[in-house]
């Protein structure tokens, strides 16, 4: 188990199939998803070894999830969006380190203690007290 909390998870699929990615993700209980259009660079080379036609249009979704939950959300990608599918969807995570806006009244430090975080005002909003 990992020493953090969070795992990022990116999931690079064919253009057309990162709704597949998100309703696999989030049956496996991930909340939610960002994605990215992007383009893959893998030459024919490539293609032979995987025995895969590669396109280039691409999509990149990253799924920020609790490390409790890393392992089936990739299980979950990889039998509805991997090399096996129409999506030919890759799929890794990384650990993250830290996390902010989560959730809005607290901040959690790596041992779980609550951190107080500094108030940000506008411009409009400075005092004397806050100069």
């Amino acid at each position: 188990m990992s020493a953090f909390n969070h795992e990022v998870i990116f999931c690079i699929v064919n253009t057309g199939f990162s709704e597949t990615v998100m309703e696999a993700a989030k049956d496996a209980g991930a909340r939610g998803g960002t994605i990215l259009n992007a383009r893959g660079t893998a030459n024919k080379e490539a293609e032979s070894f995987f025995h895969i036609a590669i396109q280039p249009e691409k999509e990149i979704v990253m799924i920020l999830v609790d490390s409790k939950i890393k392992d089936a959300v990739l299980h979950a990608l990889y039998q509805k969006a991997g090399l096996n599918t129409m999506g030919q969807g890759i799929a890794f995570s990384l650990p993250v380190e830290d996390v902010v806006g989560l959730t809005p009244w607290k901040a959690v430090d790596k041992d779980g203690k609550t951190i107080k975080m500094p108030v940000f005002k506008k411009p409009s909003e400075t005092t004397e007290e806050t100069k």
